[in-house]
């Protein structure tokens, strides 16, 4: 009872943080979501490898009940975590989520131009390990660097879904 006691008061001490970027992808929704989707095949290519040094595909490998094991190397230091996949809209809306609560990742196609191309939004909302004036340092530093990574991850996934797939695939 206590110790629920504490980890309540912990929390409400946590800042809560949001990081987004979007980007238009010259390719349809469904082959842009596909290659989201595809933990097997597709998305270790679409990720910046700078930072991800691994992502390992636990169960699934396709959509929701998906689970992943990631390392990533972020401002000098190396952090692993574990990720389950849901679909809240299947085709359109897959997010990552820690079992814990801190963290989900989610990517949201839209279509533009009848459908011809994409609107990708990967966002991340979080909780800071800390509250306080650390909490905000350590939610600004978040924001910055994700906004980053994803910056480059959109990058990726644009010139991976324009060049490697065949016109076909979907």
């Amino acid at each position: 009872m206590f110790a629920q006691f504490l980890d309540a008061v912990l929390r409400t001490a946590m800042i809560k943080g949001r990081a987004s970027a979007s980007s238009r992808i010259e390719a349809p929704p469904a082959r842009v979501y596909s290659i989201i989707a595809d933990y097997n095949q597709h998305h270790p290519r679409i990720v910046p490898p700078e930072y991800f040094k691994s992502l390992e595909v636990e169960e699934g490998g396709v959509g929701a009940g998906t689970r992943i094991h990631v390392n990533m190397r972020v401002m000098g230091t190396t952090i692993s975590f574990s990720h389950i996949i849901t679909e809240p809209e299947p085709g359109r809306v897959l997010v990552e989520s820690d079992a814990d609560g801190n963290s989900a990742t989610s990517f949201t196609v839209d279509p533009v131009d009848s459908g011809a191309a994409t609107m990708l939004t990967i966002t991340t909302e979080f909780i800071t390990k800390r509250g306080g004036i650390l909490g905000k340092i350590e939610r600004f530093l978040t924001v910055r660097t994700l906004q980053g990574i994803y910056k480059k991850e959109l990058s990726l996934i644009a010139k991976y879904a324009h060049q490697m797939l065949p016109a076909d695939t979907v």
